[in-house]
């Protein structure tokens, strides 16, 4: 299946990285303009967070054009023309078809879905036994936030200074840290052309960094050559005897989507008075106002993923299969 439009239509294992808390890193895989879909796959099941969404196949997502390549870059996006979608609105979810044990991710990001009442957009990483082997969360917002959440899911046994991760004794709440960068999410991070995000993850710690557009990218990023210890102090950092994170975060894949209401997005729609004087819920304001999500969408510039050149593999990268 080969895809040719002004927003191009789609194309259509586990990878174990070196742990090293100060490592030299090496690219290991480039998803991008020109692969993206080959190294990604469509979740089309339901939502596992109750939003109001219906995620679309790889097929689906190609006959409406939710998905594609705009601007150099992939395009992820939400149906803004349905009104009253029977059993939620049309939405794509994706996650990297390997999975990955520690290592370095880097997201070149240039849009990410505008605030509005109703989206819950993330980027983020998770083990295939939920919250056992993990969740990573990098970019995370509802309905009219500001500024993402960075936070952690696990099962019990994971505490950081940020909290329990697996609050509150099921994982659902996790432990996280609430940026105050208002470039970091939506708006704002849409207004200055988006930015980097990178999480290096080693055995002694998570360490989530963002670069805004405008400020400084770090010359090692743009050269392909990242080095973590030249960057300053990240964003947020999970670390300490608190956790044993190797146990608890295992076998992740790469994730991006965009769902509707659901368990955060609706339980504190009627929170915020903006929201709640636009429709008395927050699935009859998704339904009923399509237009409203013209904009949310992801432009993914490249996510590239780098392992520690110094340290052995421990095993081969095994491609699932993937029929679109």
């Amino acid at each position: 299946m080969i895809f040719t439009r002004s927003i191009s239509r789609l194309v259509g294992g586990v990878l174990a990285l070196g742990v090293a808390a100060q490592a030299a890193y090496t690219i290991q895989d480039t998803y991008d303009q020109t692969n993206f879909f080959q190294g990604f796959e469509f979740f089309s099941y339901p939502d596992p967070t109750n939003g109001f969404v219906k995620y679309q196949s790889a097929v689906q997502a190609n006959s409406q054009s939710l998905a594609g390549y705009a601007n150099n870059a992939v395009y992820l996006g939400v149906d803004y023309t349905t009104k009253n979608p029977a059993g939620g609105r049309a939405s794509v979810r994706v996650n990297s078809k390997k999975t990955y044990n520690d290592g370095l991710i880097i997201a070149d990001i240039a849009h990410q879905p505008a605030a509005a009442c109703g989206t819950w957009p993330a980027f983020w990483t998770v083990g295939p036994n939920w919250p056992h082997d993990g969740e990573i969360d990098i970019i995370e917002g509802v309905n009219l936030a500001t500024n993402t959440t960075y936070t952690l899911h696990t099962s019990a046994g994971c505490k950081f200074t940020q909290g329990d991760c697996n609050a509150p004794g099921t994982g659902n709440l996790g432990c996280g840290t609430a940026s105050q960068d208002t470039r970091t999410l939506a708006d704002g991070f849409n207004a200055i052309g988006g930015g980097v995000y990178a999480v290096e993850w080693t055995a002694s710690a998570i360490n989530i960094f963002f670069f805004p557009r405008t400020g400084r990218i770090p010359a090692d990023i743009t050269a392909g050559k990242p080095n973590p210890k030249t960057w300053g102090k990240p964003a947020t950092s999970f670390s300490g005897p608190g956790c044993n994170i190797p146990s608890h975060f295992r076998n992740h894949q790469i994730v991006f989507d965009t769902t509707m209401c659901g368990d955060w997005a609706g339980k504190v729609f009627a929170d915020d008075p903006v929201c709640r004087a636009k429709a008395p819920t927050c699935q009859e304001y998704v339904a009923n106002n399509p237009a409203a999500f013209k904009n949310s969408y992801w432009l993914i510039n490249s996510v590239k993923v780098y392992s520690d050149a110094s340290a052995q593999k421990r095993d081969a990268g095994v491609a699932k299969p993937f029929i679109a």
